[in-house]
């Protein structure tokens, strides 16, 4: 007995549902879906995504697999253009908050928009110098994503006032 050389229809629907429900139904669920019995569904599930036991349906699925990617594909220049289109078709519409969002979207994807933030809180029992040893080391680990122009002052650290103990929350 040879492989055979095209997919049955309970193995085409398992693999179409497969990539249909990707990361939303196990693949236990799309086998019972498919036709499986659910006794041996998940059995079945392992054995079709198996290259060994059944390589023409892990083929077709890794083949479904890559026209999907390539269909949701996203690339800069592509996203900035779907961006685009959304913030036109919100101004058509009149759909002013929307188009404004799209529009701040593309600044973003841009790189136009820094909400990094950064919170340093003072810790108890710490001298200033180690503060600024603190803050020089999380400069240099978030080196990658500052601006590389970026002067550091170090000696301003130390002679600012006596600050009490920030919080990230603004009401308290």
């Amino acid at each position: 007995m040879g492989v055979p050389k095209r997919l049955t229809e309970k193995q085409l629907k398992f693999a179409n549902l497969i990539i249909a429900h990707e990361g939303r139904k196990t693949a236990t669920e799309c086998a019972i879906l498919a036709g499986y019995d659910e006794e041996s569904a998940y059995v079945r599930a392992s054995e079709l995504q198996n290259p060994k036991k059944y390589p023409l349906v892990v083929e077709y699925i890794g083949e479904r697999r890559t026209e999907m990617l390539k269909k949701y594909d996203i690339s800069f220049n592509g996203h900035m253009v779907e961006l685009g289109k959304l913030r036109d078709e919100f101004r058509e519409n009149k759909a002013w908050t929307a188009a404004g969002n799209m529009e701040v979207s593309r600044g973003k994807a841009a790189g136009y928009y820094n909400n990094q933030q950064i919170h340093l809180h003072k810790h108890e029992g710490l001298s200033q110098e180690e503060i600024d040893k603190k803050v020089v080391e999380a400069l240099e680990h978030y080196q990658p994503i500052i601006d590389r122009n970026a002067e550091v002052v170090t000696d301003e650290l130390s002679s600012s006032p006596n600050v009490e103990e920030s919080s990230s929350d603004p009401q308290t």
